[in-house]
């Protein structure tokens, strides 16, 4: 007699369990991968026909199917709203590949977990290379020569408490 509840079947996949039929877009419906993860179950994904949309996760697969950064979908679009869409499917990362063989996702990208704008450069601080002599030079005054290793002097400047209590 087999022991436990529906947690002891949970994670166990048999080899008729996880195939499903492939689901091929229809009239009124395209390809995207997910961009960004914008909150409140909507994401900006970039479809198969080059415009970015804004498409919302349809409350059946709310808390459901989780939807990452990468992930190809399906989206069904808005009569009323180009600009929209709505997400009718996920596609495995199986039914992906199966879907370029097939022809569906032509000039396609598949990129898995990519962050959103990474074409773009990123602006940020940029920090040069400096030597270790360097930074003990400008840490420690010729009139203040100690014996230490630079390691070590740099440890020491980097406590507050012990740099405190030197006197300048």
């Amino acid at each position: 007699m087999p022991k436990g509840g529906k947690n002891n079947r949970r994670g166990k996949k048999e080899d008729g369990e996880n195939k499903r039929e492939l689901i091929f877009k229809e009239d009124g419906q395209e390809y995207a991968q997910v961009l960004k993860m914008l909150g409140n179950g909507r994401i900006e994904a970039k479809c198969l026909d080059g415009e970015t949309r804004l498409a919302q996760i349809r409350g059946q697969m709310r808390k459901k199917v989780w939807i990452v950064v990468g992930d190809i979908i399906l989206l069904s679009l808005r009569d009323f709203q180009d600009d929209r869409a709505d997400v009718i499917h996920k596609y495995t990362a199986d039914e992906a590949r199966n879907l370029k063989t097939y022809g569906e996702l032509k000039d396609f990208t598949l990129v898995e977990n990519a962050e959103a704008g990474s074409d773009e450069e990123e602006e940020g601080i940029e920090f040069e290379e400096a030597d270790i002599d360097d930074i003990c030079e400008f840490y420690i005054s010729p009139s203040r020569l100690c014996p230490c290793s630079p390691l070590q002097i740099i440890l020491f400047w980097s406590n507050p408490t012990w740099s405190s209590q030197i006197p300048v």
